[in-house]
């Protein structure tokens, strides 16, 4: 086995492929073999390291010295200077933004530090394509733990005491939902692995699955030992091509190490794994829709009860769990219940993996204790707003996420906090958005979204999309009134509690929460609409 003295990762996602991260990586590959460098010098290709917008970068180690906006041209610079002579090569480091005009630059573990990673704990560090790399920071222990030393219930039971609840926005209480599967008697049972991930402005759990895919894997073979299935979906949507590929070598691998398929673990035990692709539809990602997906119908929601754990699957039980929610196991299984309650808050256990997007100094991908505040994630991680520019609203859980405003920056981010303030941590984005910004419009274009969306199982959601974008159309194109705007917060209140699905209960949200904080914007609109008749 060759040591090498420096290794270099390079950032492999939709964004920094788009900007030539592949081009980059075999560039250098290349130039270090020239070098004559190629036993001291290893190029990784890795997931994600959280940084957006930064075109292609990478990370040398044993420094830790992050490269950015890394281009082609500049591959010669970075053998010669820095992997030949031990100098940095400046104009390329990474150095966070600032939020105040003037401060010095922030070197990148500054934000690093305030983040606590246990889903996130390979993602960035390792070659997701390799299995002995995943291997060599405690893979497939928790797997081999569960399968030799562990009974089915008391698997359940460490889950359980966890308190972990589910990270796709439902928080429901994981173990629970495992023991309601495994109670079941059931000639099969199933698996599922919710990537759908529809959500605009998220994209947490494609970056999970792309930086270690192999947690996943792991995860979901203790779920199916737990419950006791024998098959597994992961359910991709169908445009995460890398998602998927990876996801694809990682399972192929596994099955070669005999850690998928028959005897795993020479336990007796018998458990694989296919992907399903979705073809792109948001209600997809509500559970038995996603269900009615995989058994190859048109997605839509089913009527409940039963629920997936009684009847999912070809009428089977069926455990769905997210990608996040999965990710957390192998750690819980390997440190323990007590470990894992001792990160967040007491009611609220673990860590959130948010994606911070919008008008943020240092927007990117990160994870964060329970009980964080939104002025921590904010100012100290996110480093402020651009610009220049001050904060307006937070929109948390995504498009269907509610609005918090400058007098809410200290509420904990808990899923059993915020509901107190007509939000919730749904899908893990948060995005920031300045006081530059038109609501009525921003919120126009979340309706325009969900209008198009819409399955169209249900009157309330197929029609009342469609009429609250009318009316959002109606006012800001100067022709409301003031009854436009009560009409609008009563279909929004009449679909947030009669839509048969998450969608529609969803969809009014954002309408709500700008109404509560901004209603004052809306009149604006039927002031000017009422002056210009009266002229």
């Amino acid at each position: 086995m060759t040591l090498h003295r420096m290794h270099i990762l390079v950032s492999m996602d939709a964004h920094t492929i788009a900007q030539g991260a592949r081009n980059v990586k075999e560039t250098l590959l290349k130039m270090v073999k020239v070098a004559g460098l190629s036993n001291e010098i290893k190029v990784v290709e890795t997931g994600s390291l959280g940084i957006a917008n930064q075109g292609v970068v990478l990370v040398v180690y044993p420094e830790g010295i992050y490269y950015a906006n890394v281009k082609v041209e500049d591959v010669p610079d970075i053998v010669e200077d820095h992997l030949l002579k031990g100098r940095h090569v400046e104009r390329l480091v990474y150095r966070e933004p600032v939020a105040e005009p003037g401060a010095p630059m922030k070197p990148l573990p500054s934000r690093v530090q305030k983040q606590q990673r246990i889903v996130l704990k390979n993602a960035g560090t390792i070659d997701p394509d390799s299995i002995e790399e995943y291997i060599a920071r405690d893979g497939y222990e928790a797997l081999a733990k569960v399968l030799t030393t562990m009974k089915q219930e008391a698997v359940i039971e460490e889950v359980k005491n966890s308190k972990l609840v589910g990270r796709g926005g439902a928080a429901f209480p994981c173990g629970l939902k495992w023991s309601f599967a495994a109670k079941e008697k059931s000639d099969i049972k199933y698996v599922i692995c919710n990537a759908d991930e529809g959500e605009p402005g998220t994209f947490k759990d494609r970056l999970i699955l792309e930086g270690d895919p192999h947690a996943i894997i792991e995860a979901m073979t203790i779920v199916a030992y737990a419950v006791g299935a024998t098959e597994g979906y992961i359910y991709i949507r169908g445009e995460y091509r890398q998602s998927i590929e990876k996801t694809q070598r990682a399972i192929e691998k596994a099955r070669e190490m005999n850690l998928l398929g028959t005897n795993i673990f020479e336990s007796g035990f018998n458990f694989d794994l296919h992907i399903r692709e979705g073809a792109g539809a948001y209600v997809c990602g509500e559970e038995t829709a996603l269900i009615e997906s995989i058994e190859g119908k048109r997605g839509e929601p089913r009527d409940k009860p039963p629920y997936p754990p009684q009847a999912g699957l070809w009428g089977k039980p069926t455990v769905v769990n997210n990608v996040e929610t999965l990710a957390n196991i192998p750690q819980i299984i390997l440190n323990g219940a007590e470990w894992f309650r001792n990160i967040g808050t007491e009611t609220c256990t673990g860590t959130k993996v948010f994606l911070l997007v919008g008008n943020i100094n240092s927007p990117g991908l990160i994870e964060v204790p329970m009980g964080i505040t939104l002025r921590e994630v904010i100012y100290d991680i996110g480093l402020g707003i651009p610009d220049g520019k001050s904060f307006l609203l937070a929109q948390t859980g995504g498009t269907t996420g509610g609005i918090l405003t400058e007098s809410e920056l200290d509420v904990p981010m808990a899923y059993d906090t915020l509901p107190a303030y007509d939000s919730g941590l749904g899908s893990g984005a948060l995005l920031i958005v300045d006081d530059s910004h038109d609501v009525v419009k921003l919120v126009r274009n979340f309706v325009e979204f969900f209008n198009h969306e819409s399955c169209g199982k249900c009157t309330l959601c197929r029609e009342g999309t469609g009429r609250l974008l009318e009316l959002l159309n109606k006012i800001i194109d100067g022709k409301g009134t003031a009854s436009d705007i009560d009409l609008i917060e009563k279909l929004s209140r009449t679909m947030k509690h009669g839509a048969f699905c998450g969608l529609g209960q969803a969809a009014p949200t954002p309408i709500l929460g700008s109404l509560k904080h901004f209603k004052n914007e809306y009149l604006k609109y039927v002031t000017s609409n009422a002056n210009r008749a009266a002229a």
